[in-house]
């Protein structure tokens, strides 16, 4: 238990953060998220705008014209919530084991051979 303590956990938390599909989905839920707000921004505007002028505002220049960008973000967030990294498939595994420290141990071998080394010391 004192290699799951020092190791273990660290290295499950590392191995999530360090997660380039984590990456890859954060990276793609900000941009869809950006881009709906500044298609949201952009309408708000043009409301006050044809409002405050009291013209119709031409939108057919907005970078987000005819994109639904809200159902964009909401595919990304639905993949943000159904991450599934395969690395926790490998420690869900393992943890359902008796032996649930060694099994860590031959996903995590550098830092299990390591803790031994120190454990010798």
């Amino acid at each position: 238990m004192l290699w799951m303590k020092h190791h273990g956990i660290i290295n499950v938390a590392n191995s999530v953060l360090n997660s380039i599909d984590l990456d890859q989905t954060i990276a793609h839920l900000m941009v869809t998220a950006r881009n709906d707000g500044y298609a949201q921004g952009y309408v708000e505007c043009t409301q006050h705008v044809t409002s405050a002028l009291k013209v119709d505002w031409d939108t057919r220049r907005s970078a987000t014209c005819g994109v639904d960008t809200g159902a964009d973000h909401a595919v990304a967030k639905a993949e943000y919530n159904n991450l599934r990294l395969p690395v926790m498939d490998l420690v869900t595994t393992a943890l359902q084991s008796e032996d649930f420290v060694n099994q860590l141990k031959e996903i995590y071998p550098d830092e299990a051979d390591a803790s031994d080394e120190e454990d010798l010391e």
